[in-house]
């Protein structure tokens, strides 16, 4: 298979990677997804032939997105992405939580989608901060 890309879509292509590797595998620990891992490490290792070898090292005899890579920003888009699924997840929890677990049907999504509304427009303002948990 051949795939022709400028140096700017490869560097994208990296990013994509590494991205969907970290949601993979970042959490797995032992147990991780050993071919994503492989995948990622054979893309990186093409960035010294085309004049980006700042963005891999070695590391016990692998190819691996470098120092400089991996505090670049990109760690700054997955905690972009994470808090906003975070605060959606929570958002929709609280909102059925408010009506007892129930299942999300066309005769109250309307209210959930409300409810989940206004939990994300304090969390807009206010992040957790006022979230409490109340002595039973």
């Amino acid at each position: 298979m051949q795939l022709e890309l400028t140096p700017k879509e490869f560097r994208r292509l990296l990013d994509l990677v590494y991205i969907g590797n970290w949601v993979l595998n970042s959490t797995r620990g032992d147990d991780r997804f050993k071919d994503y891992d492989d995948l990622e490490s054979k893309l990186f290792g093409l960035c010294r032939s085309v004049g980006m070898g700042a963005l891999v090292e070695r590391w016990q005899g692998e190819n691996v997105p470098s120092q400089a890579y991996t505090e670049g920003g990109i760690h700054e888009a997955i905690a972009y992405y994470e808090d906003n699924v975070f605060y959606e997840i929570l958002a929709e929890e609280l909102s059925r939580r408010d009506m007892d677990y129930a299942e999300i049907t066309d005769e109250n999504y309307e209210e959930i989608v409300s409810r989940m509304d206004r939990y994300m427009d304090e969390f807009q303002l206010s992040g957790v901060d006022h979230l409490v948990l109340e002595d039973e």
